[in-house]
């Protein structure tokens, strides 16, 4: 992989984020030290009805990182592979927790090489504390009122804690 004309590499990180949780963090810093620059992209998809908002998810991830300007948080609602070749990304982070996801991954990757050769796709493993962390049960043990500190950033826990007050 080259870089791009700036000599900046820029990696987008896709998700719904709803919230972020800390497998997510975790996959987010390990991308900032494989490249330059991550870009959080709130994936928007009209089938979901996430429970937060769009702005409350921007908000939450722009919050974990006041101190670091490698992050932007952005969103996209048509094809990932385009919006990153648009952003002159030469990477989309993926994150793989287990076996059952890569079958998954393993055919958007070989798609979106298909649309767009120049972005690569880069698969990441979260630290074992965090594998098996995902939106879904974080949000589903919230709901019954499970503590799930430790899982998630703090102002997330909060946020959480008030929607399902």
């Amino acid at each position: 992989m080259s870089s791009k004309p700036n000599g900046e590499s820029i990696a987008i990180y896709p998700g719904t984020f709803d919230p972020i949780t800390n497998g997510h963090l975790d996959l987010i810093n390990r991308g900032l030290c494989l490249f330059d620059k991550v870009i959080v992209t709130i994936a928007i998809n009209p089938g979901k009805e996430p429970l937060f908002s769009l702005d409350e998810r921007k908000e939450m991830i722009l919050e974990c990182y006041t101190e670091e300007d490698r992050v932007e948080v952005d969103t996209v609602s048509g094809l990932l592979v385009e919006y990153a070749a648009q952003r002159n990304a030469r990477a989309i982070i993926r994150g793989l927790r287990a076996v059952s996801d890569f079958d998954y991954e393993f055919q958007l990757a070989l798609m979106n090489r298909k649309l767009e050769r120049s972005v690569e796709s880069v698969f990441l493993m979260p630290g074992f504390r965090w594998i098996f962390i995902s939106s879904s049960i974080v949000k589903d043990a919230a709901s019954h009122g499970g503590n799930v500190g430790g899982l998630v950033p703090e102002h997330v826990e909060k946020m959480l804690i008030d929607k399902y007050r």
